[in-house]
Formats: structure tokens, sequence, C-alpha cells
């Protein structure tokens, strides 16, 4: 009997290269889809895949996607998200929503005591324990889908506790690698968008170019694998063949290696416990010549050194510097701050709002609706300076 399959974030990155793993695998069988706004994509693959029931996170899309297709149901909204979870029956919710907007989706898998492939790291960043404590109480699994975690995952499978001393993550550095400050200060939007390695959506790929998404890796390592975050290194390792690194008691250090391809921890997660052929060229390391890597510098990109600071004050300061970024990413994405004013929104941000313990999922709402709200004032104090 394939194992049933919801894919949130169905018409993005991770969302297609995941539909094109489960062309090849007999074993999984797609019974629901989401997206935000794509409605006519989302409607093809529905089509394609034989899907009778997808949701749209836009309200206005999911009216001209009713309209457009008679084929199954069309919810709409995050209530529609949530039912399309809760009354799906699934095995397993791959969940690929970009930002702190896969939360509500995440907490509703895992309440409902299914398996999550988690791709959206913002659910662990600005939910922490919460999360992983829902995950345990319901007995559901939690298995990564980003390159470095999908790593680390394989790694840890095989180390009995305590022989692990140390993680490391790497990072390609992005398209400003090696750059100073003074460099960075009239970087564009298109500049920032070239990643020098994958392929991603406009909201990571700036991510990856101030470092926040190995920030956000970081946070998220520490609540998948139970990891002090002085036990969690980031290194700069431009070729992104190595993902990532353990170090263990005996002085080993392991490393987990291949060419750049998000269908390899897409199909680990989806398949896991099992591995399955993924058609993806083999390493070949004479070909590849050599690898190197460099320490980060956290003075340029001040993003990661933020994130570090964010994830030793705990609380709700994680959800804070999740939320400024977000909103950051998107004033610069949209032209109305230059790059570097990325960190500094979300630094001043961060000063204003105290950490403060976290009750529940809704003392998080109420700090997520903070940090927008100030660093949307900031933002604007810029863009009218």
């Amino acid at each position: 009997m394939p194992r049933r399959l919801v894919i949130l974030g169905s018409t993005g990155s991770i969302g297609t290269q995941a539909l094109d793993v489960v062309q090849r695998a007999p074993d999984l069988s797609v019974v629901a889809l989401s997206a935000d706004g794509a409605w006519e994509e989302l409607i093809g693959q529905a089509r394609e895949h034989g899907v009778r029931r997808i949701a749209l996170s836009d309200v206005d899309a999911a009216a001209r996607a009713a309209e457009a297709w008679t084929g199954g149901d069309v919810l709409s909204g995050p209530d529609g998200l949530v039912r399309l979870i809760t009354e799906s029956n699934a095995d397993l919710v791959l969940n690929a929503i970009v930002g702190s907007a896969g939360l509500v989706p995440t907490v509703a898998a895992l309440g409902e005591g299914i398996d999550l492939a988690l791709a959206n790291k913002e659910s662990l960043v600005v939910g922490g324990e919460l999360v992983t404590q829902l995950a345990e109480a319901t007995g559901a699994t939690i298995i990564p889908v980003d390159s470095e975690h999908s790593a680390l995952h394989q790694l840890l499978g095989s180390e009995p506790p305590g022989t692990v001393d140390r993680l490391i993550l790497t990072a390609s550095g992005g398209p400003f690698r090696g750059r100073s400050a003074a460099e960075l200060q009239d970087v564009t939007v298109e500049q920032a968008l070239a990643h020098p390695t994958w392929d991603m959506g406009g909201k990571i790929t700036i991510d990856s170019a101030t470092l926040m998404n190995k920030g956000l890796e970081l946070i998220e390592a520490h609540h998948l694998f139970g990891t002090p975050y002085e036990q969690i290194d980031v290194v700069v390792h431009p070729q992104s063949i190595v993902h990532s690194l353990i170090q263990l008691c005996d002085g080993a250090t392991l490393a987990h290696l291949g060419y750049p391809d998000m269908r390899v921890p897409i199909a680990y997660a989806l398949h896991y416990p099992d591995r399955v052929d993924v058609p993806v060229a083999r390493l070949d390391l004479a070909a590849v010549g050599s690898l190197t890597f460099e320490p980060v510098d956290e003075e340029t990109f001040a993003c990661l050194r933020l994130a570090r600071e964010a994830a030793r004050a705990a609380g709700t300061a994680p959800c804070t510097l999740n939320a400024a970024n977000e909103v950051a990413v998107h004033a610069f994405l949209s032209g109305r701050l230059r790059f570097l004013e990325i960190a500094s929104v979300i630094e001043e941000t961060l000063e204003s709002l105290p950490a403060s313990t976290v009750h529940s999922f809704d003392s998080l709402a109420a700090a997520d609706g903070q940090a927008r709200r100030i660093a949307s004032e900031l933002v604007n104090a810029r863009t009218t300076a």
C-alpha cells in the first residue's frame, strides 16, 4: 500500500523537485497539494498527479482556482491549509512552505501524529521546543529536508549518545563571499539573487547572501538534534560538496558529500528509513579536484552573529529574529532597503524587544506580530529619510 503524501508549497523549488522524486516512487501516492497563490500551476500539478484536493493560502487565488477547476476540492486560507492536512488521512506531510507561515501546518501535522518531512526551517526557529515536544507527545517523526540537516541526520544515525563532540554546518558563502562591508554598500537585488550554487526562491536566496540562512539552520540543528549551541560551528565551503560534518570523541571527523542536488535529501526524507535510487550524478572527487574551507566573516555578514545571539537569548528572541528578517528581506527585494540595512533592521528590532519566556504558540504569535510592526517602522523610517 503506497504511503499517502501531502506536499505543502508544491509549486516552489522543493515542491517541484519532490514531485519529480515521487514520479519514480511507486511506494508514494500524493493525496493533496498546496501553494500560496500560484493557482494555475497548482491545478496543473493536481491534474498530472491525480490529486483531487488542493489548498491555496491566498483566498483570491483559491476563488479563481475553484472557478477554473472542477476536478476536486479547493480549500482556502490558513484554515483550509490545516483542513487539507487533518482531513487527508496522510502518512507523511512534506512542509516546503517558505517562512514563518509554515509553523501552523507543521503544528497541524504533528498534532495529528503525522510524520513530517521538514523543509520549513522557520517551524523550528520560531516554534523551538514547543514543536519538538509536540512531536514527542504524538509520536510523530520529524525528518529534515535541508541538505545540511539531512546530512547530519544521516551522519548521526549510527552514533551512540555521548560520542558526538561537534556539528559543523557548511555554507557556500553566497554570491558575496570574500567581499568587505564597503563592497556591499550598493549591491543590487539582481546581484544578491545570483547564488553561485543553488537554485532557490527569492527569500531563501537573499538569506543565503546575508548568511541568515545559516543562522536559521544553526537554530534548527539545535532543536533537531538536541545539541548545545556552543557545539555547533559554521564553515564556508564554496564548492557545496561537503554538506555537513560531525566530530567525534575519538578525534574522528565524518562528512557527508555529494553534488548539490536537492532531490537527494528530498528522497531520503520521503523514503526514510529506506533508501532508493535517485537519478543524480555520482561524485567524482578527481574531477572536483579540490575542496576548500574558510572561516565565516561574521563582522561583514552580521546576520549570522545576530542569529547566534538570538539563539543564546532563547525565549521569543529567535521568533523576533525571524519576523524582523522576513520584513527586512521583503523590503530589500522590493527596493525599499539596502542590502546591509537588512542586518541593521534585525538588530534594532531585537534591541527593542528583549527576549521573554515562551508559554504557548499564542505567545509566539504575539511576539511575531510585535517584531513585524517594529521592523516595518524601522524600514519605513529608512525609506522616507
